[in-house]
């Protein structure tokens, strides 16, 4: 097998090339030319300095994800890295594209790192569940300092070369278009003179004069790291990294690192990391579909779904023509959007004139007929079969045929919906989650007759705009609202039984939600689908509205809020809940904590099982996409049907029949046979 690295000789430089595409991952092969190479350059007199660069349009992006798990094959990262930094003769990392994770440790022990102005570096690793293994966050903060280093390590989000530059991590930025030739003569300028060693920096000695520095980061970032083992790990070795000698540093690091790697978060967040990557490939359509472009999209709608939508294709560069049936609404909607945009610029997010771009695609109209020309129409209308219909009668009678004509239904059957037009097979959901432009989540609906290309483009599309999206079958509530449907029972049942209302979210709050049912029906409005009759009262939703207890809206909801929406129990939600809880003869009772967590969470495994089972998901990791990024199901959990696996489905089960819940077949078998959801 040919090895991916070679070497070129320039002179007194010797140039080393990897050539591993996509990403050029340091895979084992990888890893054996590189050390190989320096082996070769240390020991040939001719050779003064070494070049270190890849082919393709990255440097090493990271380790090979695929080794995970395996028995480890050498040399080892941390073995290659330490001969390249051993070296005496200077090792120059030529960086573009991006160096990531073992990628960015590769060029930390390297003496000099040179890149080109697009590049960008970083330390991803947390996204893992993980911290740096090859002595990163020991070599780092020893070169930029632990101030610096933290960020990187702890956020694992890439930085710019010009960032890169500015603290130390980067020594020159050279031509975009000269890369190999400018990193040759840098290399040649530093023969003769003494090597830099990360490892032997005192940058991080900024960690020991301030020590209080890593507790006020711990802080700052406390509400993005609550409930992750890893950022938590990132910032003891760092802080490692004052306290100890490099060697000692480097050991405590790989504890940290190995204690991750075996623990149950970094193999959810692994789990997720395939899983979003296997969401968008759909068992029957092949690879090579020929897609529908999409030069111009339609919104039916410019409330706050419409014009969330709307701003996702705005903001991908792609003209949008947004209809309404009133002038105001249509003012009011473009208004709402623009106002969003120059929020985001007030962040710092987009530039004034991006805000200009986006907004110049828009073009307002109250005539179905300026949607003719749209290669997508998504409509965002009122959640009713027969408006569904009827706006899809329209459509297709103006739209071009070829065209590609989306619901953004939550609930509602996509394939009643298709039989208004004459071009079933056009025809898919797409879910937006709210806020639309903010949320990742798009549950891509198939109907029977939706056909493999508009499927394809509406997948591949999802990826334009910046959502990760899954492919679910016809059924009520599709995947996500048909599980959450199955939360909201027991919630409901919960509190009628003796649970109070913030007990069941405070549970949800410590599984690692971002909030619990009774806080979501107030941040949605609990007036949604109300009838507007404060006399006519049948449910708790009803009683709260009659009471004008709309929510977050207007300051009361379940719970009391204050100016800054801080919430807290209400005795007069509490005494509602209690008379109808007597009016029905519910036995009041106790409920511990363990009980709220299996009834809320054991009925969504087995929905989950039952929508595998009838083959309304594709697989198992596609429900856990759905979960994380449109319901706020923790990472570190893996998502619901990952979860299920790690607890033990026969726990699952167990816990089902202890409650007198239903236990689909499906599940009962997997857990009977010792199978789980993910294989």
């Amino acid at each position: 097998m040919t090895s991916p690295i070679r070497t070129q000789r320039h002179d007194d430089v010797l140039v080393v090339i990897s050539d591993n595409p996509p990403v050029n991952a340091l895979g084992q092969a990888v890893r054996a030319g590189l050390k190989d190479a320096i082996e070769e350059a240390i020991g040939d007199d001719a050779v003064k300095a070494v070049v270190i660069r890849c082919d393709g349009r990255t440097f090493f992006a990271g380790a090979d994800i695929t080794e995970f798990g395996k028995p480890p094959v050498g040399p080892s990262l941390p073995e290659t890295l330490d001969a390249m930094e051993a070296s005496d003769k200077p090792v120059v990392a030529a960086i573009h594209g991006t160096a990531l994770g073992g990628g960015c440790e590769v060029a930390l022990a390297c003496h000099y790192r040179v890149a080109v102005p697009s590049a960008k570096l970083g330390l991803p690793e947390v996204k893992l569940g993980l911290i740096p293994g090859a002595a990163g966050t020991q070599r780092l903060p020893r070169l930029v300092g632990a101030e610096a280093a933290l960020p990187l390590v702890v956020g694992g989000n890439p930085i710019p070369a010009k960032k890169a530059k500015a603290i130390g991590l980067l020594d020159e930025l050279i031509g975009e278009d000269s890369l190999e030739a400018d990193a040759i003569a840098f290399a040649r300028s530093k023969i003769g003179q003494p090597v830099p060693r990360a490892s032997e920096g005192n940058a991080n000695e900024d960690g020991v004069r301030d020590p209080d520095l890593f507790d006020r980061f711990r802080a700052s970032q406390a509400r993005r790291i609550r409930g992750f083992d890893a950022p938590n790990a990132a910032i003891e070795a760092v802080k490692a990294a004052g306290e100890l000698p490099y060697a000692e540093g480097v050991q405590k690091e790989r504890e940290l690192f190995m204690k991750l790697m075996s623990g149950t978060q970094s193999a959810a967040m692994r789990h997720y990391f395939f899983a979003e990557r296997a969401a968008n490939k759909i068992d029957d359509v092949p690879k090579d579909t020929p897609l529908i472009p999409i030069k111009k999209v339609g919104v039916i709608g410019a409330g706050t779904m419409g014009g969330g939508i709307a701003m996702n294709f705005l903001s991908a560069g792609i003209p949008v023509t947004i209809l309404e049936m009133t002038q105001d609404a249509l003012d009011r909607g473009a208004g709402v959007m623009r106002k969003n945009y120059e929020n985001t610029a007030k962040k710092g997010r987009m530039t004034a004139e991006q805000v200009e771009q986006a907004m110049g695609l828009l073009t307002p109209t109250l005539s179905y007929g300026d949607l003719a020309d749209c290669d997508l129409v998504i409509e965002a209308v009122y959640e009713n079969m027969d408006v569904k219909k009827e706006v899809f009668a329209k459509l297709d009678e103006v739209v071009k045929q070829g065209a590609i004509l989306a619901s953004n239904t939550s609930y509602l059957d996509v394939d009643e919906i298709a039989t208004a037009t004459a071009r079933p097979g056009y025809v898919v959901g797409m879910h937006f989650f709210s806020p639309a432009n903010i949320m990742k989540l798009l549950e891509v609906v198939r109907g029977k007759e939706t056909r493999h290309d508009v499927l394809a483009t509406v997948m591949k599309l999802s990826t334009t705009i910046g959502k990760v999206a899954a492919v679910s079958g016809v059924c009520p509530g599709f995947i996500g609202n048909r599980m959450l449907s199955k939360r909201q029972e027991q919630a409901n049942e919960l509190i009628m039984e003796g649970a109070n209302y913030w007990e069941v979210d405070d549970v949800l709050l410590e599984f690692g939600f971002p909030m619990g049912p009774f806080q979501m029906g107030d941040l949605a409005g609990i007036d949604i689908g109300w009838h507007r009759d404060p006399t006519k009262v049948t449910t708790i939703r009803e009683a709260l509205c009659a009471k004008e207890r709309f929510g977050q809206k207007n300051g009361k909801g379940f719970y009391d809020y204050d100016e800054a929406r801080n919430r807290t129990p209400s005795d007069e939600v509490k005494a509602i809940i209690a008379d109808f809880a007597a009016k029905e003869g519910r036995e009041q009772r106790e409920i511990s904590k363990d009980e709220i967590r299996e009834r809320l969470l054991y009925p969504m495994v087995n929905e989950g099982a039952k929508i595998l089972d009838e083959g309304m998901a594709q697989r198992a990791s596609d429900i856990d996409v759905v979960w994380i990024n449109g319901y706020g199901w923790p990472l570190y959990t893996g998502g619901p049907m990952f979860w299920a696996d790690t607890i033990g489905l026969d726990t699952v089960v167990a816990g089902l029949e202890r409650h007198g819940l239903p236990v689909s077949e499906f599940l009962r078998e997997k857990a009977e046979t010792g199978k789980r959801f993910n294989q």
